[in-house]
Formats: C-alpha cells, structure tokens, sequence
C-alpha cells in the first residue's frame, strides 16, 4: 500500500479533486499537521470517521516509523494544513523517510501556492526557482534576497503576515527597481493582487496584513549595466535578424536591460513603426 500524498484546497473549498475526496474517504488513516484543521476538512466533504494522527517538526522523530509501518499494509493519506503537503511544511520529512524505507509513494495533483504565484506574476516562468520563506533576520534576509537575485531567474517565496512588510523593506535595500508580484489569500473571498517595486507592493497591502502569502521576484538586473545597453538599437538589430519580439524581449532581459514585459511591448511598438 503506498503513502498517499493529498493535496488539500489553499481557501475555496471547490478545489477539492474527487480523487483527493476518494482518497480520503479510503484512508485508513489519515496523517495531518493539524488534525483540527483535517477534520474540518473530512467534515466539509461528509466524510465519516476516520484515525487521525498528528505529524509535525516536534513530533517527527516519535511516530515516523510507525507511520511507515502502517503505510505497507495499509492506505496511509498525507495531508497539510492548505496545499500540496512536501511544500515548506514536515510533510517532506516523511516523504524522504518513506523513499529511504521502500514505502511506496502516491502523490495526487492539487492546488499549490506557488504554482499559482508563478503563472498569475506574467514574469518568465519557464524557469524559475522556489525559495521558500525568507530568514527571520534582516541581514539574513538581505543576504538571501542578493544571492538569489544573482540566480537571473524568477524566484518564488512564501512569507508570513507579520514579516511580510520588513522582508519587502529588505528586499527594496538591496533591489529597489525590483518587480514584485504578490498574491495574498490566493482562491479566498479577500484574494489581493499587487505587482510593482518593492515599496509599491508593501504600500498596496491591505492593512492590518493577514492571510497565507506568497510573492515571485523577476529577473532583476542593476542599472548600471542595462544604461549601457542601447535598448532600441539592440531591438532593431534583433528583429531585423528575424526574432520575434518574445525572443527579443527575453534576449534583453536576460542582459539586465529592464523587465520583459516592459521591453515586450517597446519590441512592439518599434516593430510596429518599422512597417
């Protein structure tokens, strides 16, 4: 019998797949971050009983290999708080612990945060790097923020409510023309949508902050070197070449001349008069 990994709706309780229901219903046990939070989860989808055990950071070291145990004989369902389970949370603890024991793995399709950040940013996703939660402390932070920036892709963080204003802060020190997209509260009734600069995102937040977040950073060069670039004579060279304006686009971005959506609708235009 595998581990059944489940994903779990982020808000809107529609989300809910009818293999992920079925599983569930299946289950002869389910292990849950917060068993309050799953069964009001079972409660939603009228799914009767079920054993409910607990799994998390401070109690993973006693019931793993138990729940090993019960998962080779028996439909064992994974399930976290909100989302995929494996996603920043425990889960992906016994994930690893039941591929090192030979515990077959199931893992269904579901809603996942940073999935949703990714695609509703508009920013090149066609790599893109999933960072987590930032460090707790500014210079740590600050730190975290320069190092991946130099990665040249889009990166993907989670953060909490209350250090959502001083990582965006942290994050303006050291990329201040930095685009930002941030969804707060994503497939709930309050959902917010925010993109611009760092300042502009933390200024947009609804006050006081609450809810799950999650913010994806685009490519981000300094100015110093896309002011050496000149921007229009390299967009005329490329497409009197043959690219496309997405290959120009992405060909400038990549060299630190500005943002691609931005140099998306410049390549445009220019094509535009050139006709």
């Amino acid at each position: 019998m595998p581990l059944i990994v489940v994903p779990t709706p982020l808000g809107n309780l529609g989300d809910m797949t009818r293999r992920a229901i079925e599983a569930l219903r299946d289950a002869d046990l389910i292990v849950a971050e917060d068993t309050r939070v799953a069964r009001k989860l079972l409660n939603a989808y009228e799914i009767g009983p079920k054993e409910l055990w607990s799994y998390r950071e401070q109690n993973a070291a006693a019931v793993t290999a138990g729940i090993l145990e019960r998962a080779r004989e028996q439909r064992v369902a994974l399930v976290t708080d909100a989302g995929m389970p494996g996603i920043s949370d425990p889960g992906s603890d016994l994930i690893a612990a039941a591929r090192a024991h030979a515990v077959a793995i199931d893992v269904l399709p579901g809603p996942s945060a940073l999935l949703g950040a990714a695609v509703l940013s508009g920013f090149d996703v066609r790599r893109f790097i999933f960072e987590g939660f930032p460090p707790r402390t500014p210079a740590a932070r600050r730190e975290h923020f320069s190092a991946a920036l130099r990665a040249g892709a889009t990166t993907i963080w989670y953060e909490s409510p209350q250090r959502i204003v001083a990582s965006l802060a942290d994050l303006g020190a050291v990329a201040p023309g930095a685009q930002v997209f941030l969804v707060r509260e994503y497939t709930k009734h309050f959902e917010q949508q925010l993109l611009g600069t760092p300042a502009a995102v933390a200024e947009g937040l609804a006050q006081p902050v609450r809810g799950e977040i999650a913010f994806a950073v685009a490519p981000y060069a300094s100015a110093a070197p896309a002011a050496a670039i000149d921007v229009d004579g390299e967009i005329d060279a490329l497409l009197e070449g043959g690219a496309s304006v997405a290959d120009v686009a992405r060909n400038l971005a990549r060299r630190g001349a500005g943002e691609r959506r931005e140099l998306y609708a410049r390549a445009s235009e220019r094509k535009s008069g050139r006709r």
